[in-house]
């Protein structure tokens, strides 16, 4: 050994390995780094956490069914959530619960796990738990079970996890987790006021408190989140034991609604028509209020997404994302119609198109939005927005120009999502569409029993259901 090198080992180890240094390196290093002239900030993330790679992505599996999971079962709810506020902010939330699912899914990729194997993963025991949370008595239990229950178990353990992961070599998934919870606090936070809305309105408080506990013990009893937490007994009585969860099919309203189903037509429902026919300021209501009335495309799409579950996931995701754009431009609907000078809520609601899709077969359903709704306002909108603008109609031109551009989204993402539903071709599936919805007009008597179901045109079906 040189005398170099023996002096370099001349020292007590501090790990299981020797270390080796030469004192003249050491030196010359520290000269240079005392030499430099800036002062970064020094980064305090230790090396070292609990998780291997392969007990990593066991945990984040199980996030990201739990969050699949609750994307399907809110949408299962759209129809039968009564209130405005609370179905709005549902089709939020689906979305949030999705891209957090697709977040998850990304990172378990990086993780030597297959998409294909990911996307098929399926646990019974969260299953049923699932089923137990959704036979919910009413949405204040709903919120109380998806958000108060699992929402906040979440949290806690995506912050659990954050904590006790090398922040290292696990930088990845931190930052998939935070980025997760940017959306949990605002909606966790929306949901506890929701709650106690109800409360102060009038809902019985120790009925939420029981079915939390339920849950809660339920939770326990699956090993909560991670699946590994102390298994606690569980509840001694299910509700899906007497009766297995079954999603809804009929539109609800809160009390603040007057309701059609009739017809499509708003001068019909209305009694009179407000303005000329084809004038201006007609079509300009008439595309307002649709967009309010677009609350039943949230019904509709997050039902798709509860019906075609574990089909695809990229179908699903691209429901949830449309479902949270039809939230947006039901929001968009209610506040024009306040920038307009009117109370939203006195301008009768339509629930033609939430009554024939209801329960109806996935696919039908979706075409009627896809190759009728959606396509029938790219048809016309382009030539709304042009009038607007002539007329300084701000309001109008602002809010349209982004209903377009969403509009022409969703019919591209439409085809893949029908793609899945079924494989009808384009021209069977219009043509059964048209059927199917002829009959559900005829028996709502929005049109009359004369009418051949083959002569309603597509034009028909675009203004009776009027999406």
């Amino acid at each position: 050994m040189t005398d170099k090198a023996s002096r370099a080992s001349n020292r007590e180890p501090t790990t299981r390995y020797p270390v080796v240094m030469f004192p003249e390196q050491r030196a010359a290093a520290a000269a240079r780094r005392h030499a430099f002239p800036y002062r970064f900030p020094r980064d305090p993330r230790p090396l070292g956490g609990q998780f291997s790679v392969e007990e990593n992505a066991r945990r984040v599996l199980r996030y990201f069914y739990f969050e699949r999971r609750l994307a399907q079962a809110l949408g299962s709810w759209t129809l039968a959530i009564p209130e405005f506020e609370v179905k709005i902010e549902t089709g939020r939330h689906i979305f949030y619960h999705a891209d957090a699912a697709d977040t998850l899914r990304t990172r378990l990729s990086e993780q030597e796990q297959r998409l294909k194997a990911v996307d098929a993963f399926r646990d019974d025991v969260i299953d049923g738990f699932i089923d137990e949370m959704l036979s919910a008595a009413d949405a204040p239990e709903l919120l109380v079970g998806v958000h108060q229950v699992v929402g906040r178990a979440l949290e806690i353990a995506y912050r659990h996890h954050i904590d006790l992961t090398d922040p290292v070599t696990d930088a990845p998934t931190i930052r998939a987790l935070q980025r997760i919870l940017l959306d949990y606090r605002p909606m966790l936070d929306w949901a506890d006021a929701a709650v106690a809305a109800y409360v102060e309105g009038g809902v019985d408080e120790s009925r939420l408190a029981a079915w939390r506990w339920h849950l809660q013990q339920l939770l326990g009893s699956i090993g909560g989140i991670s699946g590994v937490d102390t298994l606690v007994a569980p509840p001694p009585q299910l509700r899906t034991a007497e009766r297995p969860y079954q999603r809804g099919t009929v539109p609800q309203r809160d009390a603040r609604f007057a309701t059609f189903h009739h017809t499509g037509d708003y001068d019909v429902a209305d009694s009179q028509p407000r303005f000329p026919k084809d004038s201006y300021e007609s079509l300009r209501l008439r595309f307002i209020r649709t967009q309010r009335d677009e609350v039943d495309a949230i019904e509709a799409f997050g039902t798709f997404l509860w019906d075609i579950r574990f089909t695809d996931f990229q179908a699903e995701y691209d429901l949830a994302r449309i479902t949270w754009d039809e939230a947006r431009h039901t929001e968009i609907g209610h506040r024009a119609l306040l920038a307009s000078g009117y109370d939203p809520f006195e301008l009768p609601n339509r629930l033609t198109g939430s009554t024939c899709r209801g329960p109806m077969e996935p696919a039908f359903a979706m075409a009627e939005i896809n190759l009728f709704g959606e396509v029938g306002v790219l048809k016309t909108i382009n030539q709304l927005i042009d009038k607007a603008r002539d007329e300084n109609d701000t309001v109008l031109a602002h809010v349209a120009d982004f209903i377009r551009s969403d509009e022409r989204t969703h019919v591209r993402k439409g085809r893949h999502i029908l793609g899945c539903m079924t494989d009808l071709g384009n021209q069977e599936l219009e043509l059964k569409t048209r059927e199917l919805f002829t009959e559900c007009l005829i028996s709502l008597g929005a049109i009359t029993t004369d009418m051949d179901v083959f002569t309603v045109s597509r034009e028909d079906l675009e203004h009776l259901v009027g999406e």
